[in-house]
């Protein structure tokens, strides 16, 4: 399973996936009152994801009033009930005081049939569904003080000028989702 450069323009899956809040997220209901959605995949115990859930929250809250928002979605495979997951995921979100939605894919539908691999993983879409950016957050996983190109950052801000994304496509950087076994 390998994320291409050549889902940049094609549509999004459509999603309804329950969040760790008790609601149920559609995918369409974004589609209606965002300019760009920022999807990526998340899970409760990885370091890549520790290294930037800041800078993930500094990103939600540099574009929120601009029509844009993050959705993270854990898709990783567990040995516990949902009920245990999103007692995990909860406290993730508590401690880490998380400022956008945090979804549970329990099927792996989703990571799927977005084709993500690992976390974190983002795609960044635009108020008709189609994929505009796919990749990584930015490229310095050491600090975000040694960041040179913040991608994700840089194609929100295109995205919402009605400008180019460039690049569109950047090989992501992280740990594998962990995939339920038998599972293609």
């Amino acid at each position: 399973m390998k994320a291409e450069k050549n889902l940049v323009g094609s549509y999004a899956p459509d999603f309804e996936l329950p969040g760790i809040d008790g609601q149920v997220y559609h995918l369409g209901r974004y589609l209606e009152n965002f300019q760009a959605i920022g999807v990526v995949f998340l899970g409760n115990n990885c370091s890549y994801v520790n290294a930037y859930i800041d800078r993930l929250k500094q990103i939600q809250a540099e574009f929120a009033s601009g029509s844009f928002t993050l959705v993270g979605i854990n898709s990783n495979d567990t040995d516990s009930t949902l009920d245990k997951t999103f007692e995990t995921m909860t406290n993730f979100a508590e401690e880490n005081q998380l400022n956008f939605p945090y979804l549970r894919d329990p099927t792996q539908d989703v990571a799927k049939s977005f084709g993500a691999r690992v976390m974190p993983e983002v795609f960044l879409l635009d108020s008709d569904a189609v994929i505009r950016y796919a990749g990584r957050i930015d490229d310095s996983l050491e600090s975000a003080d040694k960041v040179q190109i913040p991608y994700l950052r840089n194609s929100i801000a295109a995205l919402l000028a009605q400008k180019e994304i460039d690049p569109s496509y950047t090989e992501p950087i992280g740990s594998p989702i962990q995939w339920r076994k038998n599972n293609n």
